[in-house]
């Protein structure tokens, strides 16, 4: 897996490319949290749209439980905010219909969910499109 990370206004954007498997994803999700942590950003748009592969049960659940315990331990250590919301767009087989691993990391602290599409994973992350004024602007 390849990613490219990018820091946008007031969050970090992270485009992945490649084949899915456990060890890489983990690799690039400590990558993933470091810049994060370096931009000190809050919230986090991961496009996983080029990515393939096919997890098994049990892989959705060890990504699950270690992208959340990396979170903690990176906000116990001063370095990421709790807070931190991550917003995954992937497509099936790569994302799961049941929202598995998502609910395995949700019932461990994390702030994520997955999309199949980029508009309301945007959404979601209260992320306004660079073309559109934001509401509470002149207020």
């Amino acid at each position: 897996m390849k990613l490219e990370i990018r820091p946008e206004s007031g969050f970090l954007r992270v485009d992945a490319t490649g084949e899915f498997s456990l060890a890489e994803a983990k690799r690039t999700f400590l990558e993933m949290l470091e810049a994060a942590a370096g931009h000190q950003v809050r919230k986090v748009l991961f496009d996983g749209r080029g990515l393939g592969g096919a997890p098994a049960i049990m892989e959705r659940f060890y990504y699950g439980e270690f992208a959340a315990k990396a979170v903690a331990e990176s906000a116990d250590r001063g370095l990421l905010s709790r807070s931190t919301k991550f917003g995954y767009v992937i497509e099936e087989p790569l994302r799961d219909p049941q929202r598995f691993g998502e609910n395995v990391a949700v019932n461990r602290g994390m702030l994520v969910k997955t999309f199949d599409n980029l508009q309301d994973a945007l959404e979601w992350l209260e992320i306004l499109p660079a073309n559109q004024p934001d509401p509470d602007d002149g207020k």
